[in-house]
């Protein structure tokens, strides 16, 4: 039988039928992709002749085409467009990859075959490939008795359906605890806000004005209410998303957490974040924990001290809720920065077209042109073709910026084809944002935070495009979770460049530049708020190493107690400043791959900082860009990526430039 994913699309760069393809699609092309890439696997361990890196490592990694295609389009259309069918469809598919790779990595022959070929013979990218494929599969059981290896597929099987279904209860309670204000509630809103709030109202039949929710606890509509209730029911609501009930959010992370423990005993680790930075750049716990936990303290003055100064400006204590405002108050005062005003200058189209892609032609060379004759898998979508500076054409990239209840709540890249020469592919990859759709005929203006998400979320997407990887598991991304956040967080820096910034913060309606005295206090205020902001994420990121390291068989039986106290154990009052994501909507932790692993946003930046430092001390940012794309953007994982670092840097990171940044060491 032949589906949509059996044979290469047709279309530029491969790119799928997205707008066509049904839930049933996806599920067809899974189970064609499984036996096809089993009938090969099958071929790789029979093989009479002598093991060598091509017909084993080299085949293996070119064994599943139908497969990678219909897994590409899956994991970008159901998390942006989760349609009832979509969702379901997720829950067979993940079901059926889970078994699939235990299948494999638990395949005897094939670990058999693998050990046969002389790995002392290989180098560069193939020696690499052959040492991640062969670690992947031993933290995967590969070496495990056969007894131990079917407890080892239970207990995957069993995680990614609980995997799966915190996501989606998630974005169910995210829909559930959307706010309805009256008009004379919303008060203080912006006019953007009020008419796109206005209309997601009426789109769930309802009068009002109905602010929905965002994935992190800090909802930004409290930076604009005047009414102080309407901003406690909303804090409310985003903080005590998640219940323990059965098939709840927390009882699921309960779920989750333990049976990660037992996983994790079965490999032969302590606990769940030992095996999990067996795959990182910095392996050692003592390391990460020794990193986050320096910041705390100042962290937590510096957000005292913040709140000072709001309750001094306000003549009110500052209760959580009102820090946003509290905030935005103290900037506009001491600063001259006024939030709501600077959203009228930072028009979507404008900071897409003006700065986010033209930062990519100053650094980078590089050229987007629309597509719109190609398809899209929800009209909100766009396509670009992105081309090199000669006009040699480079992948596709896809945007998909605004918030709809069939998307899961976030920000994300995904690529639905990773560059891998090896196989003749270019990459064509989507950014995912949830920026509030604007009522009709209304522009899409941007909060100062969605802009640098913009140019974060392209940062990622950057990194998929320049793969120079043969091989598709160490290309673009498909680098240690701990530094993937690194060159999004670099690419943040262009976002207030003076050679980016004047060309897209221009006022939606007049075309007036943002005031230089605006971008003077933008500076100055650049410190202002980190105390929160870095307090509220190393909750987040300690919070989730408490729930990776609990020992097998150690059960939490209350888990918003255990969250409680282990964040005041570590120096936090959850009270005060809840974590950014607490543990019934810790999607990051629970389903989308960072467990044990959230602390890689400070990591990264520990890298992030100090890069910056180095592209401000370049005379030429072009051939800057250049430098860093060849040694650490283009290689993915096809050497250490610590080393990829030094290849430009010249040295290891020095954490001192971020605790600087954030103002936890005297500048």
């Amino acid at each position: 039988m032949s589906h949509v994913f059996t044979h290469p699309s047709p279309l530029p760069y491969e790119l799928p039928p997205l707008e066509s393809i049904t839930a049933q699609d996806l599920i067809d092309g899974v189970r064609e992709g499984i036996a096809e890439q089993l009938e090969r696997v099958e071929a790789i361990v029979a093989n009479p002749a002598p093991a060598t890196f091509a017909t084993t490592f080299g085949a293996l990694e070119a064994s599943s085409p139908i497969l990678r295609r219909a897994m590409g389009a899956a994991r970008n259309i159901i998390p942006s467009h989760g349609t009832p069918a979509m969702k379901e469809a997720e829950l067979v598919i993940s079901e059926l990859g889970t078994a699939h790779e235990d299948a494999l990595t638990l395949h005897p022959g094939l670990t058999a075959r693998l050990a046969q070929v002389d790995l002392s013979a290989l180098k560069g990218e193939e020696a690499r490939l052959a040492e991640q494929t062969l670690l992947r599969r031993r933290l995967a059981g590969a070496e495990l008795s056969e007894a131990d290896r079917e407890a080892l597929r239970s207990l995957n099987e069993r995680i990614s359906a609980l995997n799966t279904r915190f996501g989606q209860r998630v974005s169910e309670d995210m829909n559930d605890a959307a706010v309805l204000l009256s008009a004379d509630e919303a008060r203080g809103l912006s006019a953007s806000a009020l008419a796109s709030s206005a209309a997601a109202a009426e789109a769930a039949g309802r009068e009002g004005h109905l602010l929905t929710l965002i994935l992190p606890s800090v909802q930004p509509a409290l930076a604009e209410l005047s009414d102080a209730a309407s901003r406690e029911r909303l804090h409310t609501a985003s903080v005590s998303r998640g219940s323990g009930e059965p098939g709840g959010t927390l009882d699921l992370a309960v779920q989750i957490s333990a049976l990660r423990a037992e996983r994790a005993a079965l490999l032969g680790y302590a606990h769940h974040a030992e095996a999990t930075l067996a795959t990182r750049s910095e392996t050692r716990l003592e390391v990460v924990r020794e990193l986050l936990g320096r910041a705390v303290a100042p962290a937590v003055a510096n957000a005292a001290a913040e709140d000072a100064r709001i309750e001094q400006a306000t003549g009110a204590p500052v209760a959580p809720w009102d820090r946003s405002a509290g905030l935005d108050a103290v900037a506009a005062r001491d600063y001259g920065v006024d939030a709501a005003v600077l959203k009228d200058y930072f028009e979507l189209d404008r900071v897409l077209e003006e700065g986010v892609f033209r930062a990519a032609r100053l650094v980078y060379g590089l050229t987007l042109t629309p597509r719109p004759d190609l398809p899209v898998h929800h009209p909100d979508a766009r396509v670009w073709e992105v081309f090199e500076e000669d006009g040699t054409g480079l992948g596709l990239f896809i945007g998909d910026c605004f918030a709809r209840p069939s998307k899961r709540g976030g920000a994300w890249m995904n690529s639905l084809r990773e560059g891998a020469s090896a196989l003749g592919e270019k990459p064509v990859v989507m950014n995912n944002l949830n920026i509030p759709r604007p009522a009709e005929g209304e522009p899409a203006l941007c909060t100062l935070d969605e802009v640098n998400t913009l140019f974060h979320e392209f940062g990622h997407a950057l990194h998929g495009l320049f793969s120079a990887a043969a091989y598709p598991s160490l290309a673009g991304t498909s680098i240690p979770t701990d530094i993937v956040e690194f060159p999004s967080q670099v690419n943040e820096m262009w976002a207030r460049h003076p050679q980016v910034l004047p060309h897209y913060a221009k006022h939606w309606r007049t075309g007036e530049a943002l005031p230089a005295e605006t971008l003077e206090a933008l500076g100055a205020a650049a410190q202002w708020g980190e105390g929160f902001s870095t307090t509220e994420y190393l909750g987040a990121a300690l919070l989730d190493l408490a729930w990776h390291t609990l020992a097998p068989g150690e059960r939490v039986e209350d888990p918003l107690a255990f969250e409680d106290a282990a964040l005041r154990e570590l120096g936090f009052d959850p009270t005060v400043i809840a974590p950014r994501y607490r543990s019934g909507y810790f999607q990051h932790i629970f389903e989308s791959g960072y467990s044990a692993g959230y602390y890689s946003y400070f990591w990264a930046e520990v890298l992030d900082a100090d890069t910056v430092a180095w592209f401000e001390e370049q005379p030429d940012v072009r051939a800057a860009g250049q430098r860093f794309r060849e040694e650490f953007l283009a290689r993915g994982n096809t050497r250490d990526t610590l080393a990829s670092f030094r290849a430009y840097r010249g040295r290891d990171a020095d954490p001192s430039f971020l605790l600087r940044r954030r103002g936890l060491l005297p500048a």
